[in-house]
C-alpha cells in the first residue's frame, strides 16, 4: 500500500508540472488612431506616407515568441473614393510588437480602432 501511494505521489506531480508547463498565456488590448490622437496622423491624406505605427509592449513578456491575432472593429473612412486599409502586426517579440496600419491609392481613413490578442504554449 505504502509502495502505492508513492506511485500515485511520483504519478500527481509528474501530471501537475505538466500541465503547469503546457498552459497557455494571453494577453490583450485595444488600439485607436486618428487626427487628434496621433500627432502626424496621415491616414486621411490622398498623397504621400500613408502609414502610422504603434508600438505595442506587453504588460509581462511571453515565454516563447506569441502569435497576435488583430481585429477591426471601427473605421471611419471618406465615402468618396473605395476604402483600403491594412492593419498587420510586425517585428513581434517576447516584449511586444509593431501595429502598422497603412492606406493607399485615393482612400481616406479619418480613424480606426480594433483590438489584439497575443498568446503562447
Amino acid at each position: 500500500m505504502k509502495k502505492f501511494s508513492i506511485i500515485s505521489i511520483f504519478l500527481f506531480i509528474i501530471f501537475s508540472s505538466s500541465y503547469v508547463a503546457a498552459q497557455v498565456q494571453i494577453q490583450s488590448n485595444s488600439f485607436s488612431a486618428d487626427g487628434s490622437t496621433i500627432q502626424g496622423y496621415t491616414l486621411d491624406k490622398t498623397s504621400g506616407d500613408r502609414s502610422l505605427t504603434i508600438v505595442v509592449t506587453f504588460d509581462k513578456p511571453f515565454t516563447n515568441k506569441p502569435a497576435v491575432v488583430l481585429s477591426v472593429t471601427k473605421l471611419d473612412a471618406d465615402t468618396k473614393s473605395d476604402v483600403r486599409y491594412n492593419v498587420e502586426a510586425t517585428a513581434v517579440t517576447k516584449e511586444g510588437f509593431v501595429l502598422k496600419i497603412s492606406t493607399w491609392s485615393e482612400s481616406k481613413i479619418l480613424g480606426i480602432s480594433g483590438s489584439w490578442i497575443a498568446y503562447s504554449n
